[in-house]
């Protein structure tokens, strides 16, 4: 099970997608709205929210996927128990809601909607939501026993439509290009062979980069639209470690060799030092060997006096 936050503005277009006729919908449960139409649903939502009229953004709509591979054992109980748990553990209570079910995609999903001023006129908080989110998602997906999808590569692309496909075909081109490329100046020459362009967003009026951009197809998305792996300081650390890795191995393949030396030297830091000599030891090891030798002498007589 994988889940998709967003938050908004507007009840009126998250109540009328989510209960769009033409998307077979079911809706499974609802909490503290008028349910004589989509209107007075709506106008619930809208009245609650003005508790709480410093809250911009006071729309919450999140989807809950499941894999196919658990369509026969998917029921609408199933779900909604699955999503009121989903919830609770989100701290998303004392609050409107409603939860529907969609049967316009192959794999089974719901989309719920929440007034994020509570009963209370209180704001529900979305501190590191989407990292409690991915959490609990695969806390119920084993309490359920149910398959976990891997999100964007269990994507169907022969059935995406634009802008989501020319996305999907910038997000498979990053993820092939920035763990092997070395700079920004390669990742930019590679993907324009792909016909992806970058553009860097600019602290004010300096040359301090902020984040960055890739266009195709006349369509444009942020570094963190595409996915967060993919936001411009993510990204400016993986080439940085790309770099420091190829230099190392180079310096590794530069670096004198002392053929006679390897297993040898070895085995006689293990105990072998003084019994073993290898072929053509240098004079200067003689030497130590000689000293270290004289030494543990000295500590045996000593011992026996």
């Amino acid at each position: 099970m994988i889940a998709k936050i967003v938050k908004g503005r507007g009840f009126k277009g998250a109540v009328n997608y989510i209960l769009d006729a033409e998307k077979g919908t079911k809706l499974l449960d609802a909490e503290g709205v008028r349910l004589k139409n989509k209107a007075s649903i709506i106008q619930s939502f809208i009245t609650q929210a003005k508790l709480n009229p410093k809250l911009v953004k006071s729309v919450g709509h999140i989807s809950l996927s499941f894999s196919v591979q658990d369509k026969d054992k998917i029921t609408d109980q199933m779900m909604l128990q699955v999503a009121r748990e989903y919830m609770r553990r989100m701290n998303i209570k004392e609050a409107q809601y409603i939860v529907a079910r969609h049967f316009d995609k192959e794999h089974p999903h719901i989309h719920l909607c929440f007034n994020r001023v509570d009963n209370n006129g209180k704001t529900i908080s979305d501190k590191n939501d989407r990292f409690r989110s991915e959490k609990i998602c695969k806390e119920l997906t084993a309490e359920y026993g149910l398959y976990l999808s891997s999100g964007k590569e269990q994507v169907k692309t022969n059935r995406l439509k634009e802008p989501d496909k020319t996305k999907y075909e910038i997000y498979s081109a990053l993820k092939e290009l920035v763990p092997k490329v070395r700079g920004w100046d390669q990742l930019k020459q590679s993907l324009n062979r792909q016909h992806i362009d970058i553009h860097f967003k600019t602290k004010g009026h300096t040359d301090e980069i902020q984040g960055v951009t890739f266009t195709k197809n006349g369509y444009s998305f942020t570094g963190s639209k595409i996915d967060r792996m993919f936001s411009y300081s993510k990204i400016d650390n993986q080439l940085s470690q790309n770099n420091h890795m190829e230099r190392n191995m180079q310096q590794t393949a530069n670096s004198p060799s002392y053929p006679d030396r390897s297993i040898e030297s070895l085995i006689s830091s293990i105990g072998g030092l003084f019994d073993f000599q290898p072929n053509g030891t240098n004079h200067e090891d003689e030497i130590l060997a000689n000293k270290l030798y004289n030494r543990k002498k000295k500590k045996k007589k000593g011992r026996r006096l």
